[in-house]
């Protein structure tokens, strides 16, 4: 079973959407720079110094441009291999929407759409 450890919210203007979560909510807002762009994390829970990463149940996640076809809230799943599962999404029915792509060092992420035209994201650490 693989467990939903990250969400990825899209957004029209993402300083209105960093505003509104950060203050309904009281998300931290970090933005890490990942090549020529900046990845706007968002910070949900915390444990000590490091990210819970749903332990008690919550989940971290990050604030994105909204582009097609990342134009609905996105979950996604860490994965040991993603090219194992992009083969079995795949084989499913489902599809490939962003291949393997490098997330600055960190590990790799990709998206796919299941059977029902849901987007969905993976993750696989290199730690």
């Amino acid at each position: 079973m693989q467990p939903i450890t990250h969400f990825e919210l899209p957004s029209d203007d993402l300083d209105r959407a960093t505003s509104f979560y950060a203050e309904v909510f009281g998300w931290d807002i970090e933005e890490i720079p990942m090549g020529d762009d900046v990845y706007t994390s968002v910070i949900t829970t915390r444990e000590g110094e490091h990210s819970d990463n749903g332990t008690s149940g919550g989940i971290n996640g990050a604030i994105i441009d909204r582009e097609t076809p990342l134009t609905h809230p996105i979950i996604t799943m860490e994965v040991a291999s993603i090219d194992m599962y992009l083969e079995a999404v795949e084989s499913a029915g489902g599809s490939v929407v962003f291949p393997k792509s490098d997330a600055n060092g960190m590990g790799y992420y990709a998206y796919f759409e299941d059977t029902e035209g849901n987007v969905l994201g993976l993750w696989e650490s290199l730690t």
